[in-house]
């Protein structure tokens, strides 16, 4: 069920957005006809005309807002994921909008109107977007438009909800306290505040009018079964949203979402945030990036294919089988910088510091991370992504998958050019769990945002790194 104040919430943002992109169009037709921005050379459009095409606009950007679930009550972004969403929405709705204009016939759209268009409407949009969620945190802050909850359960799943509701203010919940035929578990920071234990769970009529309750959550342990299907029975007539929180919380391995089979609902325990829409999305990012980078770098890269041909014998280009997607196998390229039988006699092994199988021009390219670029490629074929956990050779896989936990997660998305454990400085010869570790919450954690923010610090802190040897 959603929560009454939510859908609210998802209602005043559609009016919102109604208002902003009604703005935002006739906005754009003033500017372009009324103020001439740039300078108008075939007459000056009727605005009727403009006009009939608005329902139009509205219509086509309510479906791309609605495709990328910006009127989902349930939606938890960040101010930053919400105006890449809402950019997203805008730019899609906007590209439609002037391709169904050139099947009309009777008159020639302004390209300038509905490039206006689109920059306006994504600016007002995210602007009443922002003042909605200000003017809800005022409100909160006072304890107002605070919808009382109560967890059915005192141990540490009730306990972690009532944190979790806490922490996200945006729900617009308070809870009042828990139901429980025990007493609550310790808590598992020493001195946190706890809610109440406002009576069993037999009292769970009495609680819901004392305390008009407008959310349940049943948050009992597996064992518990019979104690849930007992309270479910006490409340089965009470006019109340209920919210069964599975026991599973040790099993979760990254993001937990629902599934369905022929209507049986079931729960996905390895769900990733690229499952659905954002992966499509990435990989053409990926591919009109590492389009556009291939074209830009190739006179270095040129330069350094060169350097690396007169300065020792060998190929250019060093190919190597690396690990990625769902454990599939791909040559990743990068440019030679070891001799071309370094591992002749040594097998695979990690480089080190002085690596003697390493030629002059070769330490260079690997201390300043310029062996890499050819992956460009790699991306281009779509093997590789700009950010994401590094590609790892299946010698090493197999090693590592039965050392430590939660390895093979790291190959739920792309492998990556860059990633967050390499921005933090793990790379290299350093702790693998440590780099697992950061692996696992950028998967977890992952957005367009969170993207670029890892591009901008592998840009700012530059290619250089001590452990790159």
């Amino acid at each position: 069920m959603v929560h009454k104040p939510l859908r609210l919430l998802a209602a005043i943002a559609f009016l919102s957005d109604l208002a902003a992109v009604t703005a935002a169009y006739l906005l754009a037709y003033f500017l372009r006809f009324r103020f001439e921005i740039v300078p108008v050379t075939k007459g000056i459009a009727p605005l009727e005309v403009y006009l009939n095409f608005l329902p139009v606009a509205l219509g086509l950007w309510f479906a791309a807002s609605w495709a990328n679930g910006l009127y989902a009550p349930q939606r938890r972004l960040s101010r930053t994921d919400e105006l890449f969403s809402v950019a997203k929405a805008g730019s899609v709705a906007t590209l439609l909008l002037i391709a169904l204009t050139f099947f009309y016939r009777d008159y020639s759209f302004s390209r300038v109107m509905l490039l206006l268009f689109w920059a306006a409407s994504i600016l007002l949009a995210s602007s009443g977007r922002a003042l909605i969620v200000i003017a809800v945190r005022a409100r909160r802050r006072r304890g107002l438009n605070l919808s009382p909850a109560l967890i059915v359960g005192a141990g540490e799943l009730g306990q972690t909800i009532a944190r979790k509701i806490a922490e996200m203010p945006q729900l617009g919940l308070r809870v009042a306290g828990f139901a429980d035929d025990l007493p609550p578990a310790p808590p598992e920071r020493p001195g946190a505040a706890l809610p109440p234990l406002l009576g069993r769970i037999d009292d769970l009529p009495e609680l819901l009018r004392a305390h008009r309750i407008a959310l349940v959550f049943f948050a009992l342990p597996r064992e518990e079964h019979l104690q849930l299907e007992r309270g479910l029975a006490l409340i089965d007539k009470e006019v109340v949203d209920i919210l069964v929180v599975p026991d599973i919380l040790q099993f979760v391995m990254l993001r937990a979402g629902l599934a369905s089979l022929g209507g049986i609902p079931m729960i996905n325990l390895t769900e990733t945030p690229l499952s659905v829409w954002y992966g499509p999305v990435k990989q053409v990012l990926d591919f009109i990036c590492a389009l556009l980078a291939l074209l830009l770098l190739s006179p270095l890269l040129a330069a350094i294919a060169l350097a690396v041909k007169l300065t020792s014998p060998g190929p250019v280009f060093y190919r190597q089988q690396r690990m990625s997607l769902d454990g599939t196998l791909f040559e990743m390229l990068k440019f030679r910088s070891m001799r071309a039988d370094a591992e002749a006699e040594t097998g695979a092994v990690w480089a080190r510091p002085d690596d003697p199988r390493r030629t002059p021009l070769g330490s260079f390219l690997r201390r300043t991370s310029l062996d890499e670029l050819p992956q460009l490629i790699n991306i281009l074929r779509g093997e590789m992504s700009f950010v994401g956990p590094r590609p790892e050779r299946p010698v090493f896989v197999d090693q590592f998958r039965e050392r430590i936990p939660r390895y093979m997660l790291r190959h739920k998305v792309k492998c990556g050019l860059t990633g967050w454990a390499q921005v933090n400085g793990w790379r290299g010869d350093t702790s693998i769990e440590k780099r697992i570790e950061y692996d696992i919450f950028y998967i977890e954690n992952w957005s367009l945002s969170f993207d670029l923010k890892i591009v901008l610090m592998t840009l700012w802190n530059g290619f250089v790194n001590k452990h790159a040897y």
